[in-house]
């Protein structure tokens, strides 16, 4: 299940749509309008059973925040934080050093240990483009890179107001809850995500249709591109952690 993780990470989705609707040189968001849909090929489970039992092992040491069992857990040296098109990780210092400065580990009141067992939740993972060897997760969907452009083009949008659907035909509700009327099934493309979430905490995510039509579904389903990714490499035959990639969290 990406449950924990996709909370975190759709919210941040919503959040970041608003924030985008907010920015003085930016035209107010676009009304929901028709679009064409842009197909995706969900992300696939890595099918090995040592990336498996290094999952269920990480799962457990973030739910128990056990530093020396994580430690374990994380490359010595070499970890990279892949940030802002340059690599953030501080060479003098361990892997489980860099982590924990990239996910806040150290932060008593943030998401960190959350976010990890989230990213052991999630069984995809897709090599990296920079780093040989790695394995990143969440994976990314598979989908043709210029009609995407071209859907932001002509919907006047941000990339950042869009997601894809975990699975083939998730209801979109008329309403934010989950015995509204089916307003429509989605099918395996992208979604644009209107500029709030349409519960405090969230729980349902506000949704625009290729047809235009509004609606809502639970905000486990739907999940944005350009993710956070944790990565994993093989050190000495075992999976670890090997490094990070984006923004990170407040230390």
């Amino acid at each position: 299940m990406r449950a924990n993780l996709l909370l975190c990470l759709c919210a941040a989705l919503a959040m970041a749509g608003s924030a985008a609707a907010q920015k003085p040189a930016k035209q107010p968001a676009a009304p929901a309008l028709p679009y064409k849909p842009v197909a995706i090929v969900p992300p696939k489970p890595m099918t090995d059973d040592s990336f498996e039992a290094m999952r269920k092992q990480l799962g457990e040491t973030a739910q128990r925040k056990d530093r020396a069992a994580m430690a374990r857990l994380v490359v010595a040296q070499g970890f990279f934080w892949d940030r802002e098109n340059r690599n953030a990780a501080d060479k003098r210092k361990s892997g489980l050093d860099n982590l924990s400065t990239a996910l806040g580990l150290n932060n008593k009141e943030g998401a960190g240990w959350e976010i990890l067992s989230g990213y052991a939740e999630d069984p995809t993972a897709s090599p990296s483009p920079r780093h040989e060897g790695a394995m990143c997760a969440p994976a990314e969907p598979a989908y043709n890179g210029k009609e995407f452009d071209d859907l932001v083009k002509t919907t006047n949008t941000d990339a950042t107001e869009w997601g894809y659907p975990l699975s083939p035909a998730i209801e979109a509700h008329a309403s934010p809850q989950a015995n509204a009327p089916v307003i429509e099934k989605l099918g395996l493309h992208f979604v644009r995500i209107m500029p709030e979430t349409a519960s405090d905490p969230p729980s349902y995510m506000r949704i625009a249709t290729p047809a235009g039509k509004i609606g809502y579904v639970s905000i486990d389903s739907i999940a944005p591109i350009g993710n956070d990714q944790i990565c994993y490499v093989k050190d000495a035959g075992s999976w670890k952690i090997g490094g990070y990639v984006g923004g990170g969290e407040p230390p």
